[in-house]
């Protein structure tokens, strides 16, 4: 699923499961993070990183440890922006060559309502209004957590750049319900790129298979339109059924 949102440029390694055991392959450094870990967390720590390391490979790059920062944000060899993303029954990895690439955000949510109390805290008081129409044109999609979701994809492009906090009322998602796509208008100064200020994300979403996922691409320098995935234009919202997924962490 997260492929379909990204621009060819972009590779996507995706798995719905723990094929690999947890710990296995991990460098010594990883595998010390999570040696007291519950299983869950062993698992997926250890799979997203699989599917990282497959994605380094297929950029020409050697595999290496992929550490968190202490805001757990993962960080990448150097000449490469990269992201990752996990929950249940699915996990990802997005990655491309710094340069024409200056961040990649992805994210993939649970198609389920947010637990009690965390929409008024992730959400502005304009997003909230415009849930009513969102769900008039799809009433089967959970929109409150694929506005979290994005906000989550916002802040995985925001922190790399920034090397600060966003809090979730300095981001306004507006989400169009009919072509698959999202603004995050950035309500506080954004990271300047190719010598620009950029005061907005543009993403992309999906839903399938009991899952939300949302993805950024932001351009490291001035180039031709993002043709999106392969050439095409920006894909309508995947169906349920449709998609073959992607991963998160």
């Amino acid at each position: 699923m997260i492929e379909q949102l990204l621009p060819a440029s972009v590779v996507t390694e995706a798995a719905y499961d723990d094929a690999v055991a947890p710990g296995e392959g991990l460098f010594p450094a990883e595998a010390e993070l999570i040696s007291r870990a519950v299983d869950k967390r062993r698992r997926e720590f250890t799979t997203v990183r699989h599917l990282a390391r497959r994605g380094l490979a297929r950029l020409g790059r050697p595999a290496a440890p992929i550490l968190p920062n202490r805001r757990g944000a993962p960080q990448w060899p150097e000449g490469v922006i990269g992201s990752m993303t996990h929950c249940v029954g699915y996990r990802g990895a997005a990655l491309a060559p710094a340069g024409t690439t200056a961040g990649l955000g992805i994210d993939a949510e649970p198609d389920g309502p947010l637990p009690d109390g965390v929409l008024q805290v992730v959400t502005l008081e304009s997003e909230r209004a415009r849930l009513a129409g969102l769900a008039a044109v799809r009433p089967d999609l959970h929109w409150e957590r694929l506005l979290f979701s994005a906000k989550e994809s916002v802040f995985k492009v925001w922190y790399p750049l920034m090397l600060r906090e966003l809090d979730f009322s300095e981001a306004e998602i507006v989400v169009d319900p009919h072509d698959g796509t999202f603004t995050a208008r950035l309500l506080v100064p954004g990271p300047v790129v190719a010598g620009r200020e950029v005061p907005a994300f543009t993403g992309r979403w999906g839903a399938g298979n009991g899952l939300v996922v949302t993805a950024i691409h932001l351009p490291g320098q001035p180039a031709a339109a993002d043709p999106g995935p392969s050439g095409a234009a920006p894909p309508r919202a995947v169906r349920e059924g449709e998609g073959t997924g992607a991963a998160a962490g």
